[in-house]
């Protein structure tokens, strides 16, 4: 076999069975092995960020990594935003990328690029394979990479001469560290703060925030009345009746500075030291209070579920000590389409064990009480901030959960980064309804702005926040892509559309007008 196959053998008995796609010239063998090698799915992205954002969404709903496939340096580049969201939710992908063949590097052709220099900033582990004699056992530790505790980006570099030229055979993958535990004092200076009651926070991310997760801290705040929350974005949320809510950390500086002005002491459960998303004029970085004591007891990589156990046990907390939760009353929306409406019909349209994924900026900023009266899901947010990660994170939730009904929630600006998307969940049948919040504007930087005290808003700087002229046609643009969508502007009908696609299997678009 030649060395391509040799890295899809590899890969398919490593565990990595799915590869997002976007190839080109330098990657026909990979290409041709993909078509010989049984046992590999592969998901053809026509943009490489749709291509590395599946790939995100895949290891947070799968818990193992996918592979991917980009062309060259220009190609890598064109995902890196999503890989640069990816490697801050701590997701585990196994990114491959063709390069030249080693011969035709040194002649600069026009693709020709540093790219090793490209993926180091978004990838903890880095590689290229010098021969393809090294193919299989390159790819194999880039797998043990992927997998590892705590979980990486990996990025195997691929010459196209490694690809074709003569292999030996597979490689074995080297077993993945287990999860660490947690270590004994953390938990015993966490149970003496935890017990210093309402002045202390337990701020979750990460493992901490499965349902088993938030039912122990739900336990520990129950005992010692000490305060639950979620960092401003997370991976992934446990969420829905009878599971513990809890609220997050407002992403808005004035909203979060009175919240946690009043906590001596904060326990970081995977969470970071909460800080403002960007600096401002004359507002604070850190969001906690001056002299607040931040205590880490559990990292990205630990296991925070038995972290939280081990708590439990040490200031006696167990699940009789919890009283049931009052959640926010779900009432059927009717009239105009406005924040509160809108929670109110996808709280009510949330279906059972559902996967939402949430790019919905400003407009998504209410969400969160009324959906947790919401039938059980999970939440997925964006964890780097770089936009246009939605779309792509939730075709590869669909196919890690291909029984799971995906809601993705975006921004119309959002939006336009990673139309494609749809293109991919027509052609794979995937069950994704996008709802898409046309305001037509990027309603967010309206907001800031003000906020840096960037002076008067004129006509010019006004264009560049507006998405108008011409309006954009989100039912004609999913139509052109093979997905059916719907246009509404009331409540009752965005009930009645979500209601719709909640009935049938396939993917669906939902254009709300605001």
């Amino acid at each position: 076999m030649n060395g391509a196959e040799s890295l899809v053998r590899t890969l398919v008995a490593g565990g990595v069975d799915v590869c997002f796609a976007n190839p080109g010239t330098s990657e026909m063998h990979f290409v041709a092995a993909l078509d010989r090698v049984e046992g590999m799915r592969c998901v053809l992205g026509l943009f490489e960020g749709i291509v590395t954002g599946a790939a995100d969404g895949y290891y947070r709903m799968k818990g193992t990594p996918a592979s991917t496939l980009l062309h060259l340096g220009p190609g890598l580049a064109n995902g890196l935003a999503n890989l640069h969201n990816a490697k801050k939710a701590n997701s585990g992908i196994v990114n491959i990328v063709g390069q030249h063949a080693v011969y035709h590097i040194e002649h600069n052709a026009p693709l020709t690029s540093d790219i090793e220099g490209l993926a180091r900033p978004m990838s903890q582990w880095v590689r290229t394979s010098p021969s393809a004699k090294s193919v299989a056992a390159d790819g194999a530790a880039a797998i043990a990479a992927a997998k590892g505790s705590p979980a990486q980006i990996a990025t195997l570099i691929l010459p196209a001469d490694t690809a074709w030229n003569d292999a030996d055979g597979i490689a074995q993958v080297p077993a993945s560290e287990q999860k660490a535990g947690f270590h004994a004092p953390a938990v015993d200076t966490a149970a003496k703060l935890a017990k210093e009651g309402e002045t202390t926070l337990l701020l979750l991310t990460g493992s901490a925030l499965t349902e088993q997760g938030l039912a122990l801290a739900e336990q520990i705040a129950a005992k010692t009345g000490c305060k639950v929350m979620g960092q401003t974005y997370n991976p992934k949320m446990a969420r829905g009746r009878g599971r513990f809510f809890i609220e997050r950390v407002p992403y808005v500086i004035e909203a979060a500075l009175p919240i946690l002005k009043n906590f001596k002491n904060i326990v970081l459960l995977e969470a970071n030291d909460p800080v403002a998303f960007f600096a401002y004029p004359n507002k604070p970085s850190l969001l906690k209070p001056e002299g607040c004591n931040v205590h880490r007891l559990s990292a990205n990589g630990e296991n925070s579920v038995a972290a939280l156990e081990a708590l439990a046990s040490a200031v006696g907390a167990k699940a009789s000590d919890v009283k049931p939760q009052k959640y926010m009353e779900i009432g059927k929306p009717t009239g105009a389409l406005n924040h509160a409406s809108i929670a109110q019909a996808i709280a009510m349209n949330i279906p059972e064990n559902a996967i939402v994924v949430d790019e919905s900026i400003t407009t998504g900023r209410g969400f969160f009480p009324p959906t947790a009266a919401a039938n059980p899901h999970d939440w997925l947010q964006n964890m780097g901030g770089s936009i246009g990660f939605s779309t792509p994170v939730a075709t590869g939730a669909a196919v890690a959960c291909p029984d799971r009904k995906v809601i993705c929630m975006v921004g119309d600006g959002s939006a336009m980064y990673t139309p494609q998307s749809l293109w991919t969940q027509a052609r794979e049948n995937l069950d994704v309804t996008t709802v898409v919040f046309a305001n037509r504007n990027y309603q967010i930087l309206k907001g800031e702005f003000d906020n840096v005290g960037a002076g008067d808003m004129g006509s010019r700087a006004m264009d560049m926040l507006t998405l108008d002229r011409p309006a954009l046609d989100w039912v004609s643009l999913a139509k052109g892509m093979g997905v059916p969508g719907v246009s509404v502007t009331s409540a009752e009908d965005f009930s009645k559309a979500l209601e719709n696609a909640n009935a049938s299997q396939g993917p669906k678009l939902i254009e709300v007008v605001m």
